[in-house]
């Protein structure tokens, strides 16, 4: 008996457990269906947004890589950092020639999700906007 409950909680664990993707089209360990991602737009230029995200990224933590993601109709930017031992993964692209997207995506080191954190990060963002 404690067998078999004991295979029934491991293998609901290993449902629970697996990989999510980021928005730097990635993939991490981590548990899935959970929120972890903020959007903001604002009517500013691709640019100035990913500037912005960047010195707020260094204002709170470490900047762990930026990239440059090219499809065949926009560019997108990306950064991966580290903030409060969270791993964030920011997205930049526009919408259209006056709008731009940021989704700002945090994780815990467990696989959790935090949405405090990047709510917390895309606020300052636009804040660094204004």
């Amino acid at each position: 008996m404690k067998t078999i409950l004991f295979a029934a909680m491991l293998g609901a664990g290993l449902l629970a457990a697996g990989c999510v993707n980021t928005v730097n089209d990635r993939s991490t360990a981590g548990m899935p269906f959970t929120k972890d991602r903020v959007e903001g737009r604002y009517p500013r230029t691709v640019d100035q947004v990913f500037q912005a995200a960047k010195d707020v990224v260094k204002k709170n933590g470490v900047l762990v890589n930026e990239s440059i993601l090219y499809g065949q109709t926009n560019t997108v930017k990306t950064i991966e950092a580290k903030v409060n031992q969270r791993s964030v993964y920011i997205r930049v692209e526009p919408v259209d020639p006056k709008i731009t997207s940021i989704i700002v995506q945090a994780r815990t080191s467990g696989g959790g999700s935090d949405i405090d954190t990047a709510h917390e990060l895309e606020k300052q963002v636009a804040l660094q906007l204004k």
